[in-house]
């Protein structure tokens, strides 16, 4: 029951976070460097298979223990660097296999994972204690 009543929170404290960057902040940075590999459409399907995912590895190594720990650091800290092992796998496989991949966006991409990771943590850990 604590997994599901965090995966659902953490999904919605996501998705927040992630529109916030994705609409308002970085709107025209992936266009600038990366436009000449985007697709016309997004795959939808795949975006959330990836964010269902990622909610779930936050879930369950970052806020779960968290959660059992009592420690809003410990979300924090470990989802940050569960945000960059996971932004890392991407970016750095990209740049070391595509051709043209940008090295400004794989260290945008590095900053941004650790931070989605670390706030997305932080803030679902507090408004579960908060709520729960």
């Amino acid at each position: 029951m604590l997994f599901l009543k965090l995966y659902v929170l953490t999904f919605f404290v996501f998705f927040l976070v992630d529109l916030l960057w994705l609409g308002i902040v970085a709107k025209n940075i992936y266009s600038r460097y990366l436009g000449h590999l985007l697709k016309a459409n997004v795959n939808w399907i795949a975006a959330m298979i990836f964010y269902l995912i990622f909610i779930g590895g936050l879930v369950f190594f970052v806020l779960i223990p968290a959660v059992d720990h009592e420690s809003v650091m410990y979300a924090l800290l470990v989802g940050g660097l569960f945000g960059f092992i996971t932004y890392a796998t991407y970016d750095l496989t990209n740049l070391a296999t595509l051709k043209d991949w940008p090295l400004a966006i794989t260290f945008i991409d590095l900053a941004w994972g650790t931070t989605l990771g670390a706030l997305t943590s932080s803030l679902s850990y507090l408004l579960y204690m908060l709520i729960f």
